[in-house]
């Protein structure tokens, strides 16, 4: 890296201050968070690592989703998102930016947690993609608690069903598909190993999530196929002011980072195209951390 290319990480992305933010409501929308984020749709430039390779996304119309979907078709990849129905603007977003860098983009607007959902839309992005590749778990559901005697525990079956039941799903519906050299990568979080109060039961389901990486990384690994994960810290999406948090805390979101800021989409890309990629072929069963510095 020379030093014209080089940047200095606490002010990359950097604005003066977050703004207070009014809670947006689920599941939030791109053209509704302010700052809008960076998904590198103007800096990600591909070199052709991730060439042929048949991806679905689950969440993929905005943030992390977003982010992957276009690095990953800038690297050569057509790509299959799944994104609830109400998220259909940024989905076109997503998809023109995907068709843009002359790969192929499939939607699929579904709530994951319908009965069947997972095996219908696995089944769509083989006849559509012509098989699958890489399977990026990425949907996921957190809403800010007040406390554990005031939680309302049909939320809580939402988080749990939406990151862990939904994601056993679509693994259970793809691997029967999925060749030797395909790759599975899990979107977990910080919060597994450094959970919050007001997230207690999402950070349940990213504990969770680790251990389901781990444990089907060894059982898929006879099958050749590899499982990873990536734990985003503080990430600037849609989802951030759409928790409930309160304006002040989102003002002083990712703050508290060791590189004083919170990340964008942008800077997480690179881990899932390294992972998805030949340059990982012996990485499986792996966390990978971005998190501005914080322990994981």
């Amino acid at each position: 890296m020379t030093e014209q290319t080089q940047q200095d990480p606490r002010s990359k992305h950097r604005s003066e201050e977050m703004p207070a933010h009014e809670d947006i409501g689920q599941p939030g929308l791109t053209s509704e968070t302010e700052p809008s984020p960076d998904h590198g749709e103007k800096t990600w430039v591909g070199h052709g690592r991730l060439e042929g390779r048949k991806t679905l996304i689950t969440g993929g119309d905005s943030g992390i989703g977003r982010a992957v979907a276009i690095a990953f078709a800038r690297e050569g990849a057509d790509v299959a998102i799944n994104y609830l129905p109400e998220e259909q603007e940024d989905a076109e977003s997503t998809a023109a930016l995907i068709r843009e860098a002359g790969r192929q983009a499939f939607l699929y607007p579904q709530d994951i947690l319908e009965p069947g959902a997972a095996e219908h839309l696995v089944s769509d992005a083989l006849a559509d993609l012509g098989g699958l590749d890489v399977l990026i778990l990425n949907a996921a559901y957190q809403k800010a608690r007040t406390g554990i005697d005031e939680t309302d525990i049909d939320e809580v079956k939402k988080v749990f069903d939406t990151n862990l039941v939904a994601h056993i799903a679509f693994a259970k519906a793809a691997v029967p598909h999925l060749q030797p050299g395909a790759s599975i990568i899990v979107t977990t979080s910080i919060q597994a190993v450094g959970p919050k109060p007001p997230l207690f039961d999402y950070a349940m389901t990213k504990a969770a999530q680790v251990a389901f990486i781990e444990s089907i990384a060894a059982e898929l690994a006879e099958m050749g196929i590899r499982v990873n994960g990536v734990a985003p810290g503080p990430i600037w999406t849609p989802l951030i002011p759409a928790t409930g948090f309160g304006e002040e805390a989102v003002e002083q979101f990712g703050q508290d980072t060791p590189l004083g800021r919170p990340g964008q989409p942008a800077e997480l890309a690179g881990a899932y195209v390294y992972l998805a990629s030949e340059e990982a072929s012996y990485v499986s069963g792996s966390v990978i951390p971005v998190t501005g510095g914080k322990g994981f």
